[in-house]
């Protein structure tokens, strides 16, 4: 009996049901649908980033600006192109080298924020000179106390400081001279037809270059600061202003002396 069975037991086992001819056509109709949308996903991928120029350049500013603040100005173009999802033949058709690039974030992060009102603000005699210099280096930080501005700045001077060296000249051509024309009319010394010199500019870089190692720490050495930036400002500007008193009309009867002019004896300082 045992034998006679073995026949219908492998025929149960070896058989197969057939697959539906219905089945087999909706497969196919999915696999077509699935690669349809994918097809169409990928289309509508590839039109987001179809960019106008502009924009395309725009996007290249941009991230250059994150990049080199980030890693510095040694950083390699090709992986810049990798995280801007572009290709690097790409990015070369917008900026003809890499220092056509470097040019255009200086000229973006730099000279981009320089604002010339910041002069008029400063030769507004009506309002005292404290509350100017305060207004100043609020609207000044808030400007360019920024992390990528202070990092590329940094990362410039560590490599190739020619970019510090033209935002310098800058600062020492537009801000300076007038900064120290109202230190000289609120510590009462009129000197309308003197030059003014590199002593009183480097007066002027005590404050100036104060306020710009407060972002440093913040922004390099990223420090938490108790004392926020405005209070700091007040406190450096009226330390400042006190010592200008004294030291500032001194200061310019040793540059008069040097220049062989008459030494000037101050006023006093002004209300304004």
């Amino acid at each position: 009996m045992s034998v006679a069975t073995k026949p219908a037991q492998r025929k149960r086992v070896s058989a197969r049901p057939p697959k539906p001819a219905a089945a087999k056509a909706t497969g196919k109709a999915t696999s077509k649908a699935t690669s349809k949308a994918s097809a169409k996903a990928s289309s509508v991928a590839a039109a987001k980033t179809r960019l106008s120029p502009s924009e395309r350049e725009r996007q290249i500013i941009d991230g250059a600006i994150a990049y080199f603040s980030e890693v510095g100005f040694s950083g390699q173009t090709r992986e810049l192109s990798k995280r801007l999802g572009i290709t690097q033949p790409l990015l070369y058709r917008y900026f003809s080298s890499k220092q056509a690039l470097v040019d255009r974030v200086y000229q973006t992060v730099f000279e981009g924020r320089w604002n010339p009102d910041w002069i008029k603000l400063l030769e507004d005699r009506s309002v005292p000179l404290r509350e100017r210099l305060i207004e100043f280096y609020r609207q000044y930080s808030e400007a360019t106390y920024r992390p990528d501005w202070i990092r590329i700045y940094m990362f410039a001077g560590l490599s190739d400081p020619v970019l510090n060296q033209r935002y310098i000249k800058l600062v020492r051509r537009e801000l300076m001279p007038v900064y120290c024309r109202e230190l000289r009319h609120h510590c009462g010394i009129n000197l309308p037809d003197q030059p003014v010199s590199d002593e009183e500019m480097e007066f002027i870089w005590n404050l100036h270059g104060g306020m710009f190692y407060y972002a440093v720490r913040d922004h390099v050495y990223q420090m938490h600061m108790s004392v926020d930036f405005m209070t700091k400002a007040g406190y450096a500007v009226d330390t400042f202003l006190a010592g200008a008193r004294t030291t500032y009309p001194r200061l310019l009867n040793a540059v008069s002396s040097t220049a062989n002019l008459p030494p000037q004896k101050s006023k006093g300082s002004r209300a304004r």
